[in-house]
């Protein structure tokens, strides 16, 4: 299913094959039409993760809070972007209301980006 120009449906999906709620693609679909707005920024994004049952979440060391378990974060990569320049892109987004406030996490090797509705920001990358 299509939601923006860019996003389907099936790239928020759990990636534990279980059936998403209802209630949870309400929120992807706020989820996408943000990311769309990145997207149109910075041109091609991968989700390496997004929407997780609480199962899949605990499997792979989520937050037991995560917004991932609510459908309104995704963990995004660029192929000509930093994470750090990512960050920085979706706050300036954000700060300009292009963008849902919420989350920004930088990591190693992509960015968590969410719309939980206020501002929350960390960074988990490690110096070599």
């Amino acid at each position: 299913m299509k939601l923006t120009e860019n996003f389907n449906l099936e790239e928020f999906e759990c990636k534990c094959g279980c059936i998403t709620p209802e209630f949870v693609k309400e929120n992807i679909i706020e989820l996408a039409e943000n990311l769309q707005v990145l997207r149109d920024e910075v041109g091609r994004l991968d989700l390496t993760n997004a929407y997780r049952c609480k199962a899949h979440n605990a499997d792979v060391g989520g937050a037991t809070n995560s917004q991932h378990l609510k459908g309104k974060a995704a963990d995004v990569k660029s192929k000509t972007k930093s994470p750090s320049e990512i960050a920085e892109i979706v706050n300036d987004l954000m700060k300009s209301e292009r963008f849902k406030m919420g989350g920004i996490g930088e990591y190693n090797t992509f960015t968590h980006v969410d719309i939980r509705g206020f501002k929350a920001r960390w960074s988990k990358t490690t110096k070599k």
